[in-house]
């Protein structure tokens, strides 16, 4: 399972890099939130430390945009564009999925409906930038630093957490909806 290729990359390091953005993503989103609420808040959907669309996010532009790493202009354009289109199926995903959407653009301005707005779309072209120049780095000396035979087992161990984490969530919210 661990040695299959996804993208060009064995499914253990996808697999670990997607839990770390996923992890990191959680620590730093409930970390700026609270600051702004002036009170711990969880910003993850479930009870553990875990936003995955972080993980989704970062990776799907990583794997998208990485032939156009060189060149930082078209990387800042065609990352704040994805990320935004991601952002947009984020939402429509989880107003199906939840019935809600858990972010509201409406205050910005030039926004779309309360789910996109330029403000984030330039923030995501930065991310991108970010993403390229730092962070994938620093979450590759991450998941290299975990010896293997322990990161597998770390590894099924946070993926079988957090899919009954989130099955549990996901059941409440359904029964609210129905």
């Amino acid at each position: 399972m661990w040695n299959g290729i996804i993208f060009g990359r064995d499914v253990y390091h996808v697999v670990m890099w997607f839990l770390t953005y996923s992890i990191l993503g959680w620590i730093v989103e409930s970390a700026y939130m609270s600051v702004c609420n002036r009170k711990w808040t969880n910003r993850g959907f479930s009870r553990g430390p875990f936003c995955p669309i972080y993980g989704v996010g970062a990776l799907t532009v990583y794997f998208i945009l990485y032939p156009y790493s060189h060149n930082r202009v078209l990387l800042f354009i065609l990352g704040a564009v994805l990320a935004t289109l991601i952002e947009w199926a984020t939402a429509k995903i989880m107003q199906k999925v939840f019935g809600e959407i858990w972010w509201d653009y409406k205050d910005k301005p030039f926004n779309y409906k309360g789910i996109l707005c330029l403000e984030s779309t330039i923030a995501w072209g930065f991310y991108t930038l970010i993403l390229f120049g730092i962070l994938q780095k620093t979450v590759e000396r991450i998941v290299n630093g975990i010896p293997r035979g322990l990161g597998e087992k770390l590894g099924i161990f946070i993926i079988i957490v957090y899919l009954l984490d989130f099955l549990t969530i996901a059941y409440k919210e359904r029964r609210k909806i129905s």
